[in-house]
């Protein structure tokens, strides 16, 4: 008797861990909204009245290359959260793509939990995951296999590479408010392919966000959106909400994600040898440091 209830206990024990596995949260870096028949310049301008009704505020659009256009918006909750958290302005915008596929337009957007989540913010953003999801539509979470909130929160894409917590440092400045000048003045320029796309500025801290465009080509195009995307976002639902890149002013000193943690915090999957891998744009890393730190007043090789 006392064998029957050793094996039921055991049988039970392993039913309740594959049961709390079961119910362990997994977050996928997109989300498709929306798929059908259309041009994007004709969902374009439904996609931004949408947002602006739901209460979102568009801080501003590009397409960057033929067939795609990308809307960067912010609201109440996402500029309070990200007042939170160290570094918390990187999540102080999200981004909603459109991308022409065949004969339909896929409307996308990068998912509120697992972006809050990436960039340790002080929240989950389930509000305006909500408020997206009633605004945009929602068909799936896709872009990876997933992760967990946990591994999300101390992510990286393999030994040795950097962490959230592991920015570059562009340049520093004596006060905020040259920061952005130096900044702004550097993105109208536009002479290393870099240029403004929105930005926001949080509430209550001297940080703001930039979302760049970056375009390259010759012996720049590694750093160049399109390059870039041509290699890594090939499957069927597109990924371009990945773009665009960001800039991130926080106090007297001028920030980027390392293009080795941007880039995979989006594409987590990706393999690092072989046919559309980390392998094909081993360049674009340091490409993409050099353009922004030098479009900012930074030198070359700022870290």
């Amino acid at each position: 008797m006392s064998r029957i209830w050793k094996t039921l206990g055991a049988a039970a024990l392993a039913l309740s861990a594959t049961f709390a596995l079961a119910q362990e949260v997994v977050l996928k870096p997109f989300v498709l909204a929306s798929r059908g028949p259309g041009e994007v310049s004709q969902v374009l301008e439904a996609t931004k009245a949408a947002l602006t009704k739901a209460g979102f505020t568009v801080a501003g659009s590009y397409s960057p290359y033929a067939g795609a256009a990308v809307i960067g918006v912010t609201s109440d909750e996402l500029r309070s959260i990200a007042a939170k958290s160290e570094r918390g302005g990187f999540g102080a915008a999200l981004r909603v793509s459109l991308t022409k596929v065949k004969d339909q337009v896929q409307v996308a957007y990068t998912n509120p939990s697992y972006m809050a989540n990436a960039y340790r913010m002080a929240g989950e953003l389930k509000d305006t995951a909500a408020k997206l999801q009633a605004a945009l539509g929602r068909i799936e979470e896709f872009g990876a296999e997933g992760l967990t909130p946990a591994k999300l929160r101390k992510y990286h894409y393999a030994f040795g590479m950097e962490y959230f917590d592991e920015p570059n440092t562009l340049a520093s400045y004596a006060s905020h408010e040259e920061a952005l000048k130096a900044v702004e003045a550097g993105l109208a320029a536009g002479k290393q392919g870099v240029t403004r796309v929105y930005r926001v500025d949080v509430p209550g801290k001297k940080e703001t966000l930039f979302g760049v465009a970056m375009k390259g080509e010759g012996d720049n195009k590694y750093m160049d959106d399109r390059y870039l995307m041509s290699e890594i976002d090939f499957k069927d639902v597109k990924s371009t909400a990945h773009l665009p890149y960001d800039i991130l002013v926080s106090e007297d000193k001028v920030y980027a994600l390392y293009a080795r943690f941007r880039i995979a915090i989006s594409f987590p999957d990706l393999s690092m040898m072989g046919a559309n891998s980390f392998m094909n744009i081993m360049k674009a890393p340091e490409a993409m440091r050099a353009a922004l730190a030098l479009t900012v007043g930074g030198k070359e090789d700022a870290r």
